[in-house]
């Protein structure tokens, strides 16, 4: 089931890169200002993690201290990728065997944006039933 459009079509463009030395804090200041659910961690260009909201919720449940910890120590270091001419079907497929709710867009080695579910609801969603597939009542 292709839906016809690309994930270049649907990604965010302009991802919010952070330093991995910077403390959780100020992270989530940033997230908060810039009105995003994540943030890609860069160390020598390379991309090295993930920052999400999950990795937020779990450490705030382990009594961990924002102010002290940095972003490197509580990241999510699998990295799972997706290139730009795939489908957006493909995304979601990938992101649900991940169990994953953004993906970074690579070409050519380099990252060039991220790709979320919000982004593909947005442009398709006649997706939704796929995404909803995703959540299992337990």
């Amino acid at each position: 089931m292709k839906s016809g459009i690309k994930v270049m079509d649907a990604m965010t463009k302009k991802p919010v890169w952070v330093d991995p030395k910077k403390t959780v804090r100020e992270c989530t200041k940033l997230m908060l200002d810039k009105h995003v659910g994540s943030l890609l961690v860069e160390e020598g260009n390379k991309l090295i993690g993930l920052l999400t909201e999950r990795d937020l919720v779990k450490m705030v449940s382990l009594g961990i201290d924002p102010n002290k910890t940095k972003v490197k120590q509580v990241m999510t270091a699998k990295i799972v990728t997706i290139t730009p001419e795939k489908d957006i079907y493909d995304a979601i497929v990938l992101m649900n065997k991940e169990n994953l709710r953004r993906l970074p867009v690579v070409l050519n080695g380099r990252i060039i944006g991220l790709i979320t579910l919000r982004d593909i609801l947005t442009l398709q969603p006649t997706l939704f039933e796929l995404i909803m597939d995703r959540i299992i009542v337990r």
